[in-house]
């Protein structure tokens, strides 16, 4: 294991992160905001602080190439590292009450969840909004990935740090090398960052709200400047903005590539684009036959709130446009199980991801032939592939873990007296990075009320989400430390 070099990898991390807190200080001095941007300056200075004086006592550390475990170890530290430095100009700002409220509203940003402990949104000094929304932008595709572009400085390859961030069924490359991948992942970020922040500039948002809202879309997170999330904006135009980018956000990002390269037909053959794309319109039909009428008067005017909500749980970003726990409870149930579902693999959304539900779908329909055709050989093929066992059995020990900690989590915030409904939600929105959930925990409440433990439960549910599962635990095993 090579721990000098991952410390080294994490101090460059710490020093990323420490620049953005001096931007959203200069921020904080343009809006005259005293205390945040003392709090800004003072942790960004702390931390450039740390990061020479650890960079300089490894400055004659070689390069070397990463094994596995040691992507998974650097992974997971360059996510705890980023939460914990990501806390600090919340804590020194006083603008949450205790360290473990820091760190729930940090790693929330990061891991593009959504979920808050802030009551009073509008309250807070705009360069803290702006760092809020910040935290989703550069979680959205990762913090890590975003290092991908620098690593060949350290000579670390790049494949090892991806595949431990996203362990997916597969981690597709678009170029040879990695590090022209994440480039190009962070270019198509940009693009559809920017054409949204104009978009809604164009709506009538202010540029801030246009750009707090765009990183919070883009990267799936969910985290408003408003208290009433994008409701307070009460603009059709708005709403079929974001929702449009949120759909974008939740599709795998190479396919976005070959789209822009003009490689249409990978896209007219995935079968998790077309699965996703079918579950989105399937249930967006369905909460907008059951709206219209009862909640709202048009079949219009039910498809743009259907569709927004529909979109927002799917690729578990978290906006609200309304109180959907006033909805009825067949509109209730569909968003629901779309908590389940997440969005595609590669994407900046969450949850269990379409794929995985594919692969299982596929395998238990093989199973149920086998009962039949004891001797029969059946195949499970995506986009016309055949899929390796191994692969199958990966998915099949992810859907199991990932539920036993929704069952596991739902048991401990229990214990803090929450109702089940609320308790389970919040088990299940923290982990698939969803954000509001149902009960005490719905879109027109947060996540404050909660005991610290639990909020300690819930922060480390989230990161368990955001790394998928398996890069956490794995480290928890003896054989992961035998040589």
């Amino acid at each position: 294991m090579h721990f000098k070099l991952i410390i080294k990898t994490v101090a460059i991390l710490q020093a990323i992160i420490a620049l953005f807190h001096l931007l959203c200080g200069g921020l904080g001095v343009y809006f005259n905001e005293h205390t945040a941007y003392t709090a800004f300056f003072t942790s960004g200075i702390l931390l450039l602080t740390a990061c020479s004086v650890m960079l300089f006592w490894l400055k004659d550390e070689k390069p070397q190439t990463l094994g596995t475990k040691d992507g998974f170890v650097l992974v997971t530290a360059s996510w705890v590292g980023a939460v914990m430095a990501g806390a600090l100009p919340y804590f020194i700002s006083g603008v949450v009450p205790t360290f473990a409220d820091a760190v729930f509203e940090t790693i929330s940003g990061l891991s593009t969840t959504g979920a808050s402990i802030i009551t009073d949104i509008e309250a807070l000094p705009k360069s803290i909004l702006f760092w809020r929304s910040m935290t989703h932008w550069l979680g959205g595709m990762g913090i890590v990935v975003l290092a991908v572009a620098i690593l060949p400085l350290l000579g670390i390859g790049g494949m090892q740090l991806i595949s431990a961030e996203a362990p997916g069924p597969t981690v597709d490359k678009i170029t040879p090398r990695i590090t022209e991948t994440a480039k190009y992942l962070w270019y198509i970020y940009l693009l559809f960052t920017v054409t949204e922040i104009i978009l809604l500039k164009f709506g009538g948002m202010s540029l801030f709200d246009a750009v707090s809202h765009s990183f919070a879309t883009v990267a799936t997170g969910g985290f408003s400047t408003k208290n009433a999330s994008v409701k307070q904006f009460d603009s059709a135009y708005i709403d079929y903005v974001i929702t449009t980018f949120m759909v974008l956000s939740g599709i795998n990002f190479t396919l976005h590539f070959r789209f822009l390269t003009g490689k249409f037909k990978n896209i007219l053959i995935d079968s998790e684009f077309k699965t996703y794309i079918t579950i989105f319109l399937t249930a967006t039909l369905i909460i907008t036959l059951s709206l219209k009428g009862e909640v709202y008067g048009t079949f219009m005017t039910s498809f743009r709130y259907a569709s927004f909500q529909v979109a927002s749980f799917m690729t578990t970003t978290g906006f609200a446009t309304d109180d959907y726990e006033q909805w009825p409870y067949l509109a209730q149930i569909m968003l629901f199980l779309l908590m389940f579902v997440g969005g595609s693999s590669g994407s900046t959304g969450g949850g269990i991801k379409v794929i995985r539900i594919i692969t299982l779908l596929k395998q238990g329909i093989n199973e149920m032939k086998y009962l039949v055709h004891p001797r029969a050989v059946f195949v499970l093929r995506i986009n016309g592939q055949p899929v390796k066992k191994n692969i199958v059995y990966a998915i099949s020990g992810f859907f199991f873990l990932y539920i036993t900690m929704v069952l596991l989590v739902t048991i401990i915030t229990v214990t803090s007296g929450a109702d089940i409904l609320t308790s389970f939600t919040a088990a299940l929105t923290t982990i698939g990075n969803i954000g509001p959930g149902f009960g005490l925990i719905g879109p027109t409440e947060n996540f404050a009320f909660f005991p610290q433990y639990v909020k300690w439960t819930l922060s480390a549910a989230m990161l368990l989400g955001r790394l998928e599962i398996y890069t956490v635990l794995v480290l928890f095993t003896p054989l992961f430390w035998k040589k």
